[in-house]
């Protein structure tokens, strides 16, 4: 087994969503992976469908690690916005379980769609039934897509798939593909219930 398909085996076995993510790409597509950590997910990219492109990171020890994968990382503050990117300059920006993480949502998203022709965004659904359960006991939910206790999370804007349903309705944005999961499995019925994580592909109506 060469070296590109033994990574692509091992990504795919520990994420599942890297595949989904790459079943939404054309090969050799052009990519900006914002909020990218160490790369991995621009590694398994660039292995499986020769994806060109950027990752965004500010945290230096995940700067570091991706040089190290080889792949080219901007070390930059999202939050800042992507003035230094041209409109339409990618085919796809990904914001990959980060989006929790942005105080400022919706420009960010906006900024998206502005630099890509596409957008994909993935992020733990809050309304799932075991995060419901949890604040029934009086607790902050804890699992697999949220792993942080309440005092350590950089997670300051969690939300429902319904809650992004509606912010997509009131931005002009278009969901081309939804993807719900839980346990790497598809979610059909009542997604926002039962579902833990939400992937979703977007593209601008405006």
């Amino acid at each position: 087994m060469n070296q590109s398909v033994q990574i692509n085996a091992d990504l795919t076995a520990f994420r599942h969503d890297f595949a989904i993510i790459a079943s939404w790409l054309p090969f050799g597509a052009k990519v900006l992976d914002l909020g990218c950590g160490d790369g991995t997910l621009l590694q398994y990219l660039k292995a499986s469908l020769e994806v060109r492109g950027y990752g965004v990171e500010k945290d230096d020890a995940n700067w570091l690690a991706g040089m190290s994968r080889g792949v080219n990382i901007i070390q930059m503050d999202l939050e800042a916005g992507l003035s230094g990117f041209e409109d339409q300059s990618f085919d796809t920006v990904i914001l990959s379980q980060t989006l929790q993480a942005m105080h400022n949502t919706e420009k960010i998203v906006q900024e998206m769609l502005r630099v890509g022709r596409e957008a994909i965004v993935t992020f733990p659904n809050f309304g799932y039934w075991r995060n419901r359960y949890q604040i029934l006991g009086g607790r902050m939910p804890v699992s697999e897509d949220l792993p942080y206790q309440w005092y350590d999370t950089p997670n300051v804007h969690l939300c429902t798939i319904n809650d992004f349903d509606q912010f997509c309705t009131n931005s002009h944005i278009q969901i081309k593909e939804r993807l719900v999961l839980t346990n790497n499995s598809p979610v059909t019925f009542l997604p926002n219930l039962f579902g833990s994580l939400a992937m979703y592909r977007l593209k601008s109506n405006l």
